[in-house]
């Protein structure tokens, strides 16, 4: 009983399960004074929901990870729990938008709300980062490392895009499955018409940038003894600027896209997105993600 118990809790570590509690017990006891001091529970109760939803995607992921360790070589079965998991991702990283309800309120610090939202945020990026790092690892083992980021790649695009349905079109993860057809006409009417909706591409682009720079730099960094020793127990010499290097290029090429695609794709402003400096721009912001990513494979 003691060794399946100390089982159960070395696999909720390798989830991260308990700072995630943690920083979910944390947010909503923020809510509940909030509540308490202001007499109203209606404001910001949103957060509640969409933390239960973000709860979802990670808790998928920790059942593909549980069937994986039972049934190591039944691959087909991680196709059901990876494919709702899939559905639900952007629903973690989707309270982080909730922002656009900052406003300030009578008897509540506007800089509570601020921690407030933030910790709520915080939490849902933390469960999307979480279990990404979980469906990424399965995909390694079954498919290699080069296909392990290419599914982290479409993943967090995928997620960008469901952000944006989810937040101006009001579509919820559930209505892939009621309505299907509806949901890709709404995406095809953005697409066919990308100069009517600069804000969709501009929104979605800015969001799976900030998802896939959020998964690397947490993703990049190692526990101290796994920087410092070997597997036969050496020590090895450690190299901090291997991770700020891998860092700072997507970070580079993460604003050199966005500048070279110009302000005007977030809907603000008019330029000329196709001039020779924004070419040279987005080659180069291109070229550094990618010479981050490779480091960051190599690495691995």
């Amino acid at each position: 009983m003691i060794a399946l118990i100390s089982r159960f809790n070395r696999f909720l570590m390798s989830q991260s399960f308990y700072p995630i509690l943690l920083s979910s017990i944390l947010a909503m006891a923020i809510f509940v004074v909030r509540v308490f001091i202001s007499g109203s529970s209606h404001i910001y109760s949103n957060l509640v929901w969409n933390l239960f939803l973000a709860w979802l995607p990670y808790l998928f992921s920790m059942q593909a990870a549980a069937l994986y360790f039972i049934f190591p070589r039944q691959w087909w079965m991680l196709i059901v729990p990876g494919g709702i998991w899939l559905a639900f991702f952007p629903n973690a990283p989707y309270i982080v938008t909730d922002f656009l309800h900052l406003v300030d309120h009578p008897n509540i610090p506007l800089w509570y709300d601020i921690l407030l939202l933030t910790t709520f945020s915080w939490t849902g990026v933390f469960l999307a980062i979480a279990s990404l790092r979980t469906m990424q690892a399965l995909v390694k083992i079954h498919l290699g490392i080069i296909l392990s980021w290419f599914f982290v790649i479409v993943s967090v695009s995928l997620c960008g895009l469901g952000l944006y349905l989810g937040r101006f079109n009001r579509w919820n993860s559930w209505d892939l499955l009621i309505h299907p057809k509806t949901i890709l006409k709404d995406i095809a009417i953005q697409v066919i018409n990308p100069f009517d909706n600069l804000g969709f591409f501009g929104f979605t682009i800015l969001f799976i940038f900030f998802l896939f720079i959020s998964y690397l730099m947490f993703t990049s960094i190692l526990p101290f003894e796994d920087q410092t020793h070997t597997p036969g127990g050496k020590m090895h010499h450690i190299k901090p600027y291997q991770n700020a290097i891998r860092i700072a290029l997507f970070i580079m090429g993460f604003f050199l896209i966005i500048l070279s695609l110009g302000v005007e794709i977030i809907g603000f402003g008019e330029t000329n997105i196709f001039g020779w400096k924004q070419i040279l721009a987005l080659s180069l912001g291109i070229l550094f993600i990618l010479i981050g990513l490779y480091l960051s494979i190599k690495n691995n």
